[in-house]
């Protein structure tokens, strides 16, 4: 169906500006730990998670944009 194929290139494309939200947080808590009440090792370690889970995401996010959008498979109905 062409409909989940939309849906598939939806999601794969929404996984961009996961992957930006994800790095721009984790970098945010590093580089502006100083800056809260919290403590500054916690925020580093959060920041750090932030930013792993970046980058797991910039590797699953590819493989979803190169199966959704240069797959030159069609789906059976």
């Amino acid at each position: 169906m062409n409909g989940n194929r939309i849906s598939r290139q939806f999601t794969a494309l929404f996984g961009i500006f996961m992957v930006a939200f994800y790095l721009g947080v984790g970098s945010f808590l590093i580089i502006s730990a100083d800056k809260f009440t919290i403590e500054k090792a916690l925020l580093q370690i959060i920041g750090g998670a932030f930013i792993l889970m970046g980058i797991y995401r910039i590797f699953s996010t590819y493989r979803k944009i190169k199966q959704a959008f240069f797959s030159d498979q069609e789906e059976e109905e």
